[in-house]
């Protein structure tokens, strides 16, 4: 007698077939789970005979890219910008909250002392930067374009500055 059968413990398996059995059983079965399971997630819709999966805009559709990228050219019969649009597209992100001391837009009492420097002082400021604004507030405009902005923004506070002069070549666009 074995000294498992003496303090009254034995195991299911009984036999060496048993042993044979179990072990097999240990393998096969999780192997045929995750057989099942990757047909499970992998039977989804599949393009076959009769369905609308093959066809050139079913295709299309399918490798058509995520997004898009469109450059925009100035044309050269353009013209410059006005200042509205200058100022829109880079000057308003810090004047129009007054970011880091920048004089808001409509902000009189802001462009008062500044105004008093007059306009080539305020556009030396805005082509090179002055205090925590860098060169054309980071922009990429012709000088015209800046001046202009600077204009709008001046007049837009209360100001009466004069719109400058068009380079020689620069067809002038309505403020």
């Amino acid at each position: 007698m074995s000294q498992n059968q003496e303090n009254g413990h034995e195991g299911p398996i009984q036999s060496p077939q048993q042993l044979i059995v179990a072990v097999a059983a240990a393998f096969i079965v999780p192997v045929a789970i995750i057989a099942l399971l990757v047909n499970y997630v992998a039977a989804g819709n599949k393009g076959a005979a009769g369905s609308n999966a093959l066809t050139a805009q079913a295709t299309s559709e399918r490798i058509m890219p995520v997004g898009t990228v469109e450059i925009k050219l100035a044309s050269a019969n353009a013209g410059p910008r006005s200042g509205e649009e200058v100022y829109k597209a880079q000057c308003a992100s810090c004047h129009g909250a007054g970011a880091l001391g920048a004089p808001k837009f409509a902000d009189a009492g802001a462009w008062g002392g500044r105004v008093g420097k007059g306009y080539d002082t305020l556009l030396g400021h805005a082509l090179k930067g002055f205090n925590a604004m860098p060169a054309q507030g980071g922009g990429d405009f012709s000088d015209y374009e800046v001046g202009r902005a600077l204009v709008y923004m001046v007049n837009g506070s209360g100001g009466k500055m004069a719109e400058p002069a068009a380079p020689a070549g620069a067809a002038a666009s309505a403020p």
